[in-house]
């Protein structure tokens, strides 16, 4: 193993019981090693997700019957050491990435070892708050419109809560890749969203989407619920909808199927191949992450508190530079 430090503690979140954002505490603890293919990073930023706060408060998919799980996927830092194996970086690159994902991280923490092709290069033109916003949320929206809708320039792309921690990307990565792109989003946010690059954007609030749009090849739907039934008749003939937010329901699935259009759900994978892609879009300006909030690592109960509004614009970011 090649390092550059020799240091076996940190200052980690950990909770030692599930519940609401209060069970967070700062705490020091044994510093991880880097196991073959992987890597040991310096954790300079870390992302805040709806699914941290669900993990938090019930485990998420490992259920309430196991002990809690280490908290945070979104990661940039710099390479403190490798593992035997590894070749694609050394002690002291910049790199971001979303660690193991859906399997525990651990990255709201001053170190955290990853398998390295789960992670790439941070782009040379953001800081670490910046480069830790993307990793989950840009993979999802990449995934989601290249990897899973197949998004070809000239389609037309629907986004809901565009101006949300995915939606936000997901307007910038439809435009780049050349969609005419629709999002929703409260009055008070359609500036922002006009200018990440949305040609239209709707009022949810005032107006039923679903009356205001047609033609959609493609919605990208982070709310769930009622979103998904009423997104089926916005689309054209061989359209999909993309759910994040929850899976889509065997009744919704017949019914586009009846439409002549598709409804899948999606899950967010590691993906070194994506994170390159998402970083040259970051580098050739094509790709900025909106940072509603940095917060130092201790605060990362306060964090979680503003995540849960459900109103945040962008993305919380928690960093260990400052960790008071």
């Amino acid at each position: 193993m090649t390092t550059t430090q020799t240091t076996q503690t940190m200052q980690a979140i950990t909770q030692t019981a599930f519940g609401g954002p209060e069970v967070l505490e700062l705490t020091t603890t044994t510093r991880p090693e880097p196991g073959p293919a992987e890597v040991l990073v310096r954790i300079h930023a870390a992302a805040v997700n709806p699914t941290d706060v669900w993990h938090r408060a019930t485990g998420g998919l490992a259920g309430t019957d196991v002990p809690p799980v280490p908290l945070g996927w979104d990661l940039s830092g710099t390479v403190e050491a490798v593992g035997i194996g590894v070749t694609l970086f050394r002690p002291g690159d910049e790199v971001f990435g979303m660690p193991r994902h859906p399997a525990p991280a651990g990255t709201y923490a001053e170190y955290a070892t990853s398998p390295a092709r789960h992670l790439a290069r941070k782009p040379a033109n953001l800081d670490h708050v910046q480069a830790a916003a993307l990793p989950l949320a840009a993979l999802t929206a990449w995934q989601a419109l290249v990897d899973t809708a197949g998004l070809r320039p000239g389609q037309r792309v629907l986004v809901h809560a565009a101006a949300g921690g995915v939606g936000h990307l997901a307007v910038q990565i439809a435009k780049a890749k050349g969609a005419y792109v629709i999002g929703t989003a409260s009055a008070a946010k359609h500036d922002l969203v006009r200018s990440l690059g949305a040609d239209e954007v709707i009022d949810y609030r005032s107006v039923a989407f679903e009356e205001a749009v047609a033609e959609v090849d493609i919605v990208v739907d982070t709310i769930g619920g009622a979103y998904g039934p009423r997104s089926l008749r916005t689309l054209r003939p061989g359209g999909i909808v993309v759910s994040l937010a929850s899976p889509a329901e065997a009744a919704l699935a017949e019914e586009a199927e009846r439409l002549g259009v598709r409804a899948v759900f999606m899950a967010v994978e590691a993906d070194h191949a994506g994170l390159r892609e998402i970083a040259a879009l970051a580098e050739s300006g094509l790709l900025r992450p909106h940072i509603a909030e940095a917060l130092p690592l201790a605060q990362a109960a306060a964090a979680h508190e503003l995540s849960a509004t459900g109103r945040t614009v962008g993305k919380i970011v928690l960093t260990t530079d400052v960790l008071a």
